[in-house]
C-alpha cells in the first residue's frame, strides 16, 4: 500500500496466520523498531493486550469484557504494526474500530496515533444492530482499554475492586477492611478475576461462583484466587473455618450464580456483601444459562440464539431476584457494574434496580476530587523498573498512607501479566507528580527505558454511564456525554501519545461512551511539558464534571486552587 506522504508502506498478509495460533509478546529492552518512542509504546502496548499471559482470547484478539478487541482482525493488527514502524514523529496514525484508515502529516506535538471504537449513530445503538454490523467486519467493540491498547491484565481491575471493598468496610460496617466479613459474588473472567484479591487484601473472606473450570484455574495459578471446590456443601464448610479463625482467604465454587445463589438464599445463610462481575452487558456471550457447561452453552447458542438468549434472561433474573431478597434481610448487595440489573429488568425483573449501583455508593467521592484508576508500564519489560518507582512513591508521597499500603500490598501480591504494571488510585494533582517523578528516573537512567503513563477510561472525567460511572448524578445529568468527548480533545490538544474514544465498555452498546489516552515519559523536557499539561487537563476537567453537578468536595477542591481556570465554583 502506498501512502500519500511519497513512501512505501509495507503491508503483511495475516490470513494464513489467522488460520493457527499465533503467540503475539511486546517486545522487551532499549532497541526499538519504531521512528520513536511514541510510536515504539503504542507498538508494545498493542502487542501486550494480546499477550496469552494477558488476554482472553488471543487467538481472536479478544482482549477481555466479553468480546472486547485490540484490532478488528489479524490483517488490521499486522497493517497497524506496519504503519505504526513507519510512522514519523510529525504524523498521526487513525484508527477506525480496530482498523487503520491512514496516516496524516500533523506535528510533533500531536498525538501519534487516534483511536475510536464502535461509535455508532444514537438511534442505531442496540445490540442487534450493532453485533450484526461486527459481524460484516465494518467496526469492533473494543471495551474500554481493549481497543485503546493499555490493558494491564487483571491488576487494571484490582485496585478499583479494592477500593470499593474497602470503601464498604469504612461506610456500611464502621471498620478499616473487611476482616470477620464475607462476601458471596461471581464471575472469574478478566474483571471479575481480581475480586478474590481484592478481597483478602481487605482481609476478607470470599466466595465466587464461576460456572468455567478454565478460568479458576487461570486465577489459581496467578496467584489471585486461593482455593477451588466443586461444591456449595464445601465452599461454606471453608468459608465458616477461615471466619473463625480469623484468616482471610478466597475460594472458587465451580457452578452457576443462578443455582447457588437461590440455594444459600433457600439455606437461609446471609452472607455480609454480595455482588456479581460476570460479562452480563455481553448478553450473547458473557453469561452461561443456568444448566450448562461452556460447550454445550456454545452448542446451545450457535444452534438456537433466540432461544439461548432467553435462558440466559431467565437465568439471570432468577439470580438477582435472590439478590434483592439478600437485600431485604440485610446484606449490603450492589451491581458491580456489569448492567446485570438492565439485564433482569429486560428479563422481566421489573424492581431489579432496588440494587444500588456501586459508583453512586462507594466510587463517587474519589471521582468527584479527580481521584481514578492512574497506572504506568514499564516498556523495558524488566519488573525493577516498577519495583523502583513504587519505591520512589513510597519516599516521595509517604504522607499519603492509603497509597502507601496498597503499592506495598500490590508489591507483595500481585504477579504481573505482560508487561511489568502498576495502578493506583492516584487524585488531581497527585497524578502529574507521579508522571514528571517517573520522566526524571527516566531521565536519571534510574530506569532502563521509557514508562508508558495511562488510565482506564473508567475514571473521573473521562466517561458517561448512567448505569455505573454517571449513575445517579446530583443534578440530573447521568446522561450526558459531552464530557468524555471534551476529555478527549482536551488530552489531544494537552499532547497526549495517543487517544481514545469508545463506545459500549463496561455496561454495553448503547449505554456508555469513554475515552482514554496514554503519554510517554521518555525523559526528556518535552516529555514533562506534555506529562504537566495532560496530567492537570485529565483530571481537571472530573474535578469540573462533577463540581458541574453540584459535589461540593468538587467546588471545594476548585476553591483551594487548581492550575484550571473556571468560570462558576467560585461562590
Amino acid at each position: 500500500m502506498i501512502s500519500g506522504m511519497g513512501r512505501l508502506i509495507r503491508m503483511e498478509s495475516a490470513e494464513s496466520k489467522s488460520q493457527g495460533k499465533r503467540v503475539v509478546k511486546a517486545p522487551r529492552g532499549k532497541e526499538i523498531s519504531c521512528r520513536g518512542w511514541g510510536q515504539e509504546a503504542a507498538l508494545r502496548l498493542l502487542m501486550n493486550n494480546l499477550d496469552p499471559e494477558v488476554a482472553k482470547d488471543p487467538d481472536n484478539l479478544i482482549v477481555y469484557g466479553g468480546k472486547g478487541k485490540a484490532a478488528r482482525n489479524w490483517k488490521c493488527f499486522d497493517e497497524i504494526t506496519n504503519m505504526l514502524r513507519e510512522l514519523y514523529n510529525d504524523e498521526t496514525l487513525l484508527i477506525q474500530s480496530g482498523k487503520p484508515v491512514g496516516a496524516f502529516k500533523t506535528t510533533k506535538h500531536a498525538p501519534r496515533v487516534l483511536i475510536v471504537n464502535a461509535q455508532i449513530v444514537p438511534r442505531w445503538a442496540t445490540d442487534d444492530i450493532f453485533w450484526e454490523l461486527e459481524r460484516k467486519g465494518l467496526t469492533m467493540f473494543g471495551q474500554m482499554t481493549a481497543g485503546s491498547w493499555i490493558y494491564i491484565g487483571t491488576q487494571g481491575i484490582l485496585q478499583g475492586t479494592y477500593e470499593t471493598l474497602a470503601a464498604i468496610g469504612t461506610k456500611d460496617f464502621n471498620q478499616e477492611g473487611l476482616k470477620g466479613k464475607w462476601i458471596l459474588s461471581s464471575g472469574l473472567g478478566e474483571m471479575g478475576g481480581a475480586q478474590p484479591l481484592a478481597i483478602t487484601m481487605n482481609d476478607g473472606v470470599g466466595i465466587i461462583v464461576e460456572v468455567d473450570r478454565t478460568k479458576i484455574d487461570r486465577r489459581i495459578n496467578g496467584k489471585y484466587l486461593d482455593t477451588w471446590v466443586d461444591n456449595l456443601d464445601d465452599a461454606l464448610k471453608l468459608k465458616d473455618k477461615a471466619l473463625k479463625e480469623g484468616k482471610a482467604l478466597s475460594i472458587g465454587l465451580l457452578g452457576n450464580a443462578a443455582t447457588i445463589y437461590p440455594e444459600i438464599q433457600k439455606r437461609g445463610i446471609i452472607p455480609d456483601i454480595i455482588t456479581d462481575q460476570t460479562a452480563a452487558h455481553d448478553i450473547n456471550v458473557g453469561y452461561i444459562p443456568e444448566g450448562y457447561g461452556i460447550q454445550e452453552a456454545e452448542a446451545f447458542r450457535e444452534k438456537e440464539p433466540e432461544a439461548y438468549r432467553k435462558a440466559v434472561y431467565q437465568s439471570i433474573v432468577k439470580e438477582v431476584k435472590s439478590m434483592i431478597w439478600f437485600k431485604e434481610k440485610g446484606s449490603k448487595v450492589f451491581d458491580y457494574g456489569n448492567n446485570l440489573r438492565t439485564r433482569a429488568m429486560e428479563g422481566g425483573l421489573q424492581n431489579a434496580f432496588d440494587i444500588p449501583g456501586y459508583v453512586p455508593g462507594y466510587i463517587r467521592d474519589l471521582f468527584a476530587v479527580g481521584s481514578g484508576p492512574f497506572r504506568w508500564v514499564a516498556l523495558s519489560g524488566d519488573p525493577e523498573d516498577i519495583y523502583k518507582i513504587d519505591e520512589a512513591i513510597i519516599a516521595n508521597f509517604g504522607y499519603d498512607e492509603h497509597l502507601v499500603k496498597w503499592l506495598k500490598l500490590a508489591r507483595e501480591k500481585v504477579k504481573f501479566q505482560g508487561l511489568p504494571a502498576r495502578i493506583c488510585y492516584a487524585g488531581y494533582g497527585l497524578r502529574e507528580k507521579i508522571g514528571l517523578l517517573i520522566n526524571d528516573m527516566v531521565k536519571k537512567k534510574i530506569l532502563s527505558a521509557p514508562v508508558a503513563i495511562g488510565r482506564d477510561h473508567h475514571d473521573t472525567g473521562s466517561v458517561a454511564s448512567p448505569y455505573r460511572e454517571t449513575e445517579g448524578m446530583l443534578d440530573g445529568s447521568d446522561a450526558i456525554a459531552d464530557w468524555p468527548i471534551l476529555n478527549a480533545l482536551l488530552n489531544a490538544s494537552s499532547g497526549a501519545t495517543w487517544v481514545s474514544v469508545h463506545h459500549g465498555g463496561g455496561t454495553g452498546i448503547g449505554n456508555s461512551i469513554h475515552s482514554g489516552f496514554v503519554l510517554v515519559a521518555d525523559g526528556t523536557d518535552e516529555a514533562a511539558e506534555k506529562i504537566t499539561r495532560v496530567l492537570n487537563a485529565d483530571p481537571g476537567i472530573g474535578v469540573i464534571r462533577h463540581a458541574d453537578a453540584g459535589y461540593r468536595s468538587s467546588k471545594s477542591l476548585i476553591l483551594k486552587g487548581t492550575k484550571f481556570k473556571v468560570p462558576y465554583f467560585r461562590e
